[in-house]
């Protein structure tokens, strides 16, 4: 009698198909595909993760259907689609196999007088830490609702992770991006250094400040699509913790009864004692016109990070918006603007602070905006500087109070 070969894994195989099967319990799936391996140690040997009836449940309404390119697709709320597991890294780490998280799908982001919907949030699964992943993707595109089309104006707006609940809840943004003039977009940007807040089933949040919706002479409002690329692996820098600074919040400018600490107060924080680097990681985005230098939207102003005494400072001022914005919109999307442009993302600003931030280390950090008094305000003791003229009143268009629109986290690297 012919005795079949035994069948030989390489450590490749191995450890995909031990990830496999640790995918398969965390997220409720059957099983492992019972492929064996071909070509010894080629790719051609990787299990796939296999779902039941319905695939694992996911959000209401905004949630969708996730697949990967070697999984079934999920129900029809957000889930995961899984393949192959990954190699282990160099450096170690424990792998998990790509995949493909949904966060939201053709979800309709609106305002009517009677129907708010500038804010949905969805729960949204992601693995669970410890699991490591080479390289995480965004991917975000803004569609046209058929009922009014796009919105004519170019928006505020944010993907986030909502932290608490009620009035009281706050977001800790992944994505900041502007809408642009009437027309579709879309964009990728690279979240691995996120990777330890996109874990287990958190609550993620899309917001547009449109105030437009259905049948409006001024567009319809947009359609959000967002996922995440996961690529099974280690990456180069491993993140091991996201520490909150300040989640997005809106800082007044110009006001002296209104400092920017009352907005954004000094933070203490502790180093884990592991990191070996840290990172700051922040966006700024300037907005308000018609005031005093025309701030914030299209005024430059340093903004200065002081961590653990040392200064970290930029200008925030963006004059790539005529090569860098969504091409055939309407709108001044060419102009320079304070740290963003119509109908693109927002680039965090990122900057290595590890020789102010020493493992195991408690420091203080500090958030401070160069100086400026905004004249051209409404209770301002002579009424001067208004760049359109007129009186220092705000409209609520030509003329808005100017603030700049802050978030920032540490993140402390393996």
């Amino acid at each position: 009698m012919h005795r079949p070969e035994p069948v030989r894994w390489s450590a490749r195989q191995l450890s995909s198909w031990l990830s496999c099967l640790a995918a398969a319990a965390a997220f409720g799936l059957l099983a492992c595909s019972s492929a064996t391996p071909a070509g010894g140690d080629g790719s051609g040997g990787a299990p796939a993760v296999t779902t039941g009836s319905g695939g694992a449940p996911g959000g209401t309404g905004s949630g969708g259907a996730a697949t990967g390119s070697g999984g079934a697709p999920g129900g029809s709320g957000g889930g995961l689609g899984l393949d192959g597991g990954a190699e282990v890294g160099a450096n170690g780490g424990n792998p998990g196999p790509s995949m493909t998280v949904t966060a939201f799908q053709g979800t309709y982001v609106y305002f009517t007088p009677t129907d708010n919907k500038r804010i949905i949030d969805a729960p949204v699964t992601f693995p669970e830490m410890p699991a490591t992943f080479q390289q995480i993707m965004l991917n975000l595109a803004l569609r046209c609702p058929p009922a009014g089309g796009c919105d004519f104006w170019d928006r505020r707006a944010f993907i986030g992770i909502v932290n608490g609940s009620g009035d009281g809840a706050t977001v800790t943004e992944i994505a900041r991006f502007m809408t642009p003039y009437r027309v579709s977009a879309s964009w990728t940007l690279d979240v691995t250094a996120l990777r330890p807040l996109l874990s287990g089933t958190i609550t993620m949040r899309v917001f547009i400040d449109t105030w437009v919706g259905p049948m409006n002479a001024q567009g319809g409002g947009w359609l959000v699509d967002a996922s995440f690329d996961m690529k099974g692996g280690v990456p180069a820098k491993e993140p091991l913790a996201v520490i909150r600074l300040w989640d997005e919040t809106a800082v007044d400018y110009g006001d002296p009864a209104k400092p920017t600490t009352g907005a954004a107060p000094d933070r203490m924080i502790t180093i884990p004692p592991e990191a070996t680097s840290v990172e700051l990681r922040s966006f700024i985005t300037g907005h308000g016109q018609g005031n005093a230098e025309n701030c914030a939207e299209f005024c430059g102003k340093s903004h200065t990070f002081t961590v653990g005494g040392v200064p970290v400072q930029r200008l925030v001022w963006r004059t790539d918006c005529a090569t860098t914005a969504v091409r055939g919109q309407a709108g001044t999307y060419q102009y320079p603007r304070a740290g963003w442009c119509p109908g693109a993302m927002v680039a965090p600003w990122v900057a290595d602070v590890t020789a102010a931030a020493q493992p195991g280390a408690q420091i203080p950090i500090a958030y401070s905006i160069a100086a400026y008094e905004n004249t051209c305000r409404p209770d301002a003791p002579m009424c001067s500087g208004c760049t359109l003229g007129g009186t220092c009143a705000y409209d609520g268009g030509g003329h808005t109070a100017p603030f700049f629109d802050l978030s920032a986290v540490l993140i402390a690297y393996r």
